[in-house]
């Protein structure tokens, strides 16, 4: 079997990956937030995600992957404070104070959430898991931390604290300088590392019964009760943003490692972030952007998963439409020229494939990957069943979809279709310059015509 060779944030260094079961990887990934649709900064780490499964499985491994969906706890700012965004969203959508409404409102963006991932062809996990349904294990695991003296009770809620785990953020070496919000902000919190476990019910009156009090799970106790029901601890890998370092990875290791006694993951694997400008796109922000956006702008969903594909997944990216726009060019041509290979009795070329395995296993080099694939694409010497063969195996980890048919129901904004009426007229009075200019004009703004 072929190394596999990952950045590990744990280790600070690109490290040799070696699997706890020889025949399966445990891996977990942060998922959504249900209260608003997913950006396409958000849907990065899935893709990144689902390519490393791809390939861990393209070397023969079973992978059991678990994604949460918090549908409650998660407060506006990582380091609890502010409202729960699931509360937020509710007043929002003008929506009455219940458990209930939460539930449907999460259900409602977790189907858009489910849909996105469907369209940019990522595989689904083994299971979602939604926090509001393992309320008895996050107590559990709370109690847990009491009776070991690794938790206190304050006015408001049950913290973790910090100053009795002496490896406390060691991930990404943040020790020293972790700011989850300083101690002034809770006087009663005995470190401002400390965070909770559990905030107690609010003047909302929202919240699920406890024996220390009633109110909601933290965040961060969310994932770890979650991956130890479903996957047991110590688990292969465990992906996110690297937003999540400083605070919430952190704080998942503090909690699970003092309760079990056991490391949580091996591996902790993080995806840069999309930014526009300096700014990384964000759900609060100017800069929301969804699959929606970009499918009114011309752009097709796999274009945007293969733009992703051209840079290494730990590199920040910056959003232009522009190059969205070229990256959907380049796979259209590619997906052109797949189907234009004839089929046969085609068989995979061994040397492309030990070059693109090489690719893949060296830290998920995707841009390595589709460099080889172009010169695949080029290679006249191969015939063409042998070149089909090849790319439609290689695809398999890329999961660009070459075999299909493209086609998606894209709103055709009014200034276009105003131009297509336009044109339309100026090809029935035969003015054929005209409708050539208005051709590129209708170019220009991400669409063709073809008469």
């Amino acid at each position: 079997m072929n190394e596999i060779w990952l950045s590990n944030t744990l280790g600070k260094e690109k490290q040799k990956f070696t699997p706890i079961n020889p025949k399966e990887v445990k891996l977990y990934s942060c998922g959504p937030t249900v209260y608003n649709y997913a950006h396409i900064g958000n849907l990065r780490a899935y893709v990144f995600a689902d390519t490393l499964k791809r390939t861990l499985k393209y070397n023969g491994f079973n992978v059991k992957h678990i994604m949460n969906v918090t549908d409650v706890g998660h407060l506006t700012s990582d380091a609890d404070q502010g409202d729960d965004k699931m509360v937020k969203a509710l007043k929002r959508e003008g929506k009455e104070m219940n458990l209930e409404n939460m539930r449907s409102i999460a259900n409602f963006y977790f189907e858009a959430f489910k849909t996105d991932l469907e369209k940019l062809n990522i595989e689904l996990p083994s299971a979602f898991p939604f926090a509001s349904d393992h309320i008895k294990e996050d107590i559990e695991m709370i109690q847990t931390l009491l009776q070991k003296d690794f938790a206190y009770k304050t006015t408001d809620g049950i913290y973790f604290d910090t100053t009795k785990d002496t490896h406390y953020g060691r991930l990404g070496g943040i020790a020293e300088d972790n700011d989850h919000g300083r101690i002034e902000s809770n006087t009663e919190k005995k470190n401002y590392r400390d965070f909770a476990l559990w905030k107690f019910a609010d003047g909302t009156g929202l919240g699920f019964v406890a024996p220390f009090g009633n109110g909601f799970p933290g965040w961060h106790i969310e994932c770890s009760a979650m991956i130890e029901k479903y996957l047991g601890t110590p688990i292969d890998i465990h992906t996110g943003g690297i937003d999540h370092i400083p605070v919430h990875h952190n704080n998942e290791i503090a909690q699970t490692e003092c309760a079990t006694g056991h490391n949580l993951a091996n591996f902790w694997m993080h995806n840069a972030h999309i930014t526009i400008g300096e700014d990384k796109m964000a759900k609060s922000g100017d800069n929301f952007l969804t699959l929606e956006t970009l499918s009114k702008n011309g752009v097709h969903t796999l274009a945007y998963r293969y733009w992703l594909l051209t840079a290494r997944y730990s590199t920040r990216v910056d959003y232009s439409l522009d190059a969205i726009k070229s990256a959907q060019v380049a796979y259209e041509k590619l997906h052109a020229h797949f189907n234009s290979l004839s089929n046969g009795n085609g068989v995979v070329n061994t040397e492309y494939k030990e070059r693109f395995i090489e690719a893949v296993n060296n830290d998920l080099d995707t841009p390595k990957a589709l460099a080889i694939v172009w010169e695949l694409v080029k290679d006249g010497e191969l015939n063409q069943a042998d070149r089909k063969a090849t790319l439609t195996d290689f695809d398999k980890v890329l999961g660009l979809m070459l075999g299909s048919v493209i086609k998606e129901n894209i709103e055709i904004p009014e200034d276009v279709q105003k131009l297509i009426e336009e044109r339309k007229i100026a090809r029935e009075n035969k003015d054929w310059t005209k409708a050539d200019e208005l051709r590129n004009q209708i170019q220009s703004k991400g669409f063709e015509i073809k008469d």
